[in-house]
């Protein structure tokens, strides 16, 4: 890990950053507010520092985020009621009740777990967990049914959803499978932005690189995308 510094205006900002075997460049801001950039060995440092640059305004404006929130907001869920989960783009309140019958549904604007020890913290973490994976599954699906039409004529394959837990990415494209892999957590976006998401992986299987015939392409496909992208990109920064 190597750490790097680069001024804006009157601000320094510092990044660590970190060498991966990845495609793209990918920036991160943790809670505590280090800034994290992971890249391949073959990417200058120069093209890095100038990536960050182009980044600084967008750095500053969600550093001064989470320099205003608190950091119990980031703390452990406990499964208990009142909390907020955050499910397709709308943040709902958990309430837990016992029962011997054990399970977790949207029920009138909550999200209801029903569990037979409310003390079973484990019971209750797993038993919400399975429940989003579930909805991650269905709705995943049901974005590559909607946005797989666009790129069919363009000779891309029907491809196979994977879903995974991924700290860097909203997904990935692994083309000589014929797979696209997602985050696990894109469930808590919105719909639009999960459809952005789908769409960009079925974009790599026409064009590999994020080169300007990748960008027409979606652009051509989905002209308001980097408005998602936008708003995708908040939700990364607030805690998805």
């Amino acid at each position: 890990m190597e750490k790097h510094t680069i001024q804006y205006s009157e601000r320094t900002i510092e990044f660590e950053l970190i060498r991966k075997k990845i495609k793209n460049i990918n920036l991160n801001i943790k809670p505590d507010m280090t800034i994290e950039v992971s890249a391949n060995d073959k990417v200058p440092v120069d093209y890095i520092l100038k990536f960050v640059k182009e980044k600084a305004p967008w750095i500053i404006k969600n550093l001064g985020y989470f320099k205003d929130v608190q950091p119990e907001q980031y703390s452990k869920k406990e499964y208990v009621s009142g909390e907020s989960f955050k499910y397709l783009g709308k943040q709902y309140r958990l309430k837990v009740a016992e029962s011997d019958k054990e399970g977790v549904r949207y029920y009138q604007g909550f999200i209801e777990l029903k569990v037979k020890d409310r003390k079973n913290y484990h019971r209750k973490e797993k038993l919400v967990d399975d429940w989003f994976k579930e909805k991650a599954v269905m709705n995943f699906h049901k974005s590559l049914e909607r946005t797989y039409p666009l790129v069919e004529k363009y000779d891309v394959k029907l491809p196979e959803i994977h879903i995974r837990t991924m700290k860097a990415r909203w997904g990935s494209c692994i083309k000589d499978k014929n797979v696209i892999m997602l985050n696990k957590a894109l469930i808590k976006a919105p719909k639009f932005c999960i459809d952005y998401v789908v769409l960009h992986e079925l974009a790599h299987f026409k064009y590999r690189n994020h080169d300007p015939e990748f960008y027409t392409f979606m652009t051509m496909l989905m002209p308001d995308w980097k408005q998602r992208k936008e708003i995708l990109d908040e939700e990364v920064v607030r805690g998805l």
